[in-house]
């Protein structure tokens, strides 16, 4: 079979307009970046080697941000320093400024940037959030991300892509970080490695936009360049609600695309998910761990914190509270999900719970401030990522699971199947 007549996957088909060429897994292109974005603690060193080689201008300074986010407010002279580096960067270049309180990067991305079909790079690994908007989206290091700052392009090797279809229906009580946690859980943390990951199905069709960008930013767990859905009536409704929707076009995969490996998942046998110390593929059933005690419960992050799962929690916590025994954190991913959440009622429901509520932001998930653990504390967590160390403390244990998980959870002091309370 010629190339020229090979459907195109999702990625194939972004990369293959982006950099004007027959693109097909295994090439390599040069691709037009049509968002590049830092945050504070990658984006000091970002600013650093755009000057350190030579570069004055940015190729599109309305497509460049900075997010002022994973230490917000800032806990340290030296973090507060590195805000005053970019916030001075922004002036200078004319880059969109995305300061204290506003939200996580990946969550702010989503709502006011990224756009079906655009190529984006960040230097953060959960870039990848936005392919559940159709983006082709990923994350790079630093030194790349300055370059493609100053050029408005980057290299790609093609992804070969793994298909990933979801059929079935999600039970009372199960969510899509059940789903992600259980597909990692399947594959590994290495088992998608430079893949993409293509989403579909008649679950997937039918997932709202907040649940797609949960999914997307774990794909990098188990090792995948990107995680893609297709862009269609949900992320019209979706750019609808935040004011975008002349930004909305139609995407999805050819139906004769060709496919490394397609994974079939049935949504009905799904069970609440847990990922167990100290990697997300050591998961679990939320049943098989009851009675693990925790000190404390995360409900935020760009796994977590979106409305939708601030209301899944109230839910849960209404006319009751946290057990004594364990610390409620909750961190809103933006500041329109907290006005939004206020307004609904949830905030409230959630302070009367007993809740820690934290200015949007990464919080406790990167264990800079807001909740980093004690030595030998064990946390329930609704972020990404559970690596040794990663809240803050090498001696602590973190849990991942769902924000229904993880507010029964808080309630019973231990982890506990959301059913049980629902």
């Amino acid at each position: 079979m010629h190339k020229q007549n090979m459907g195109k996957t999702l990625a194939e088909k972004i990369l293959s307009l982006k950099s004007g060429s027959d693109a097909s897994a295994g090439d390599i292109v040069v691709s037009k970046v049509d968002l590049a974005f830092v945050q504070d603690t990658t984006g000091p060193l970002t600013v650093r080697e755009f000057w350190d080689n030579g570069f004055t201008k940015l190729a599109n300074p309305s497509r460049t941000a900075l997010f002022l986010d994973h230490a917000a407010p800032s806990p340290q002279r030296q973090l507060s320093t590195d805000h005053i580096l970019l916030r001075k960067f922004a002036r200078d270049t004319g880059a969109l400024i995305f300061d204290v309180g506003e939200g996580v990067c990946h969550q702010l991305v989503a709502e006011k940037l990224a756009r079906p079909g655009d190529v984006i790079v960040g230097a953060d690994s959960h870039t990848v959030t936005a392919g559940g908007l159709g983006a082709f989206s990923t994350g790079m290091g630093s030194s790349d991300i300055a370059v493609a700052f100053a050029l408005g392009k980057t290299w790609f090797r093609v992804p070969e892509t793994i298909k990933v279809v979801v059929n079935g229906r999600f039970k009372h009580g199960i969510y899509a970080k059940d789903l992600i946690l259980h597909l990692i859980g399947l594959i590994g943390a290495d088992g998608a490695t430079y893949k993409a990951l293509e989403f579909s199905g008649n679950v997937v069709n039918n997932m709202t936009t907040a649940e797609r960008l949960t999914i997307a930013n774990m794909a990098v767990e188990a090792g995948a360049k990107v995680g893609l859905f297709p862009s269609d009536r949900q992320t019209l409704e979706y750019l609808r609600s935040v004011g975008r929707e002349a930004d909305y076009q139609p995407l999805a995969a050819d139906a004769d695309a060709v496919y490394e490996r397609v994974i079939e998942i049935d949504a009905t046998a799904l069970e609440p998910t847990v990922s167990k110390p100290h990697t997300v593929d050591n998961t679990a059933t939320a049943r098989e761990l009851k009675g693990t005690k925790l000190d404390q419960v995360f409900i935020g992050t760009c796994t977590g914190g979106r409305l939708d799962d601030l209301a899944v929690a109230a839910a849960i916590f209404k006319n009751h509270r946290h057990h004594p025994q364990t610390r409620l954190i909750v961190t809103p991913a933006s500041q329109k999900v907290y006005l939004e959440a206020i307004r609904l009622g949830y905030i409230e429901i959630l302070v009367q719970a007993g809740a820690n509520v934290m200015p949007p932001g990464c919080g406790a998930c990167l264990g800079v401030h807001q909740g980093v653990l004690g030595d030998g504390e064990v946390c329930l967590s609704t972020a990404n990522r559970n690596f040794k160390g990663r809240m803050g403390n090498p001696e602590g244990f973190i849990y991942l699971a769902s924000a229904a998980t993880a507010a029964a959870s808080a309630i019973k002091g231990e982890i506990s199947d959301p059913r049980e309370v629902m």
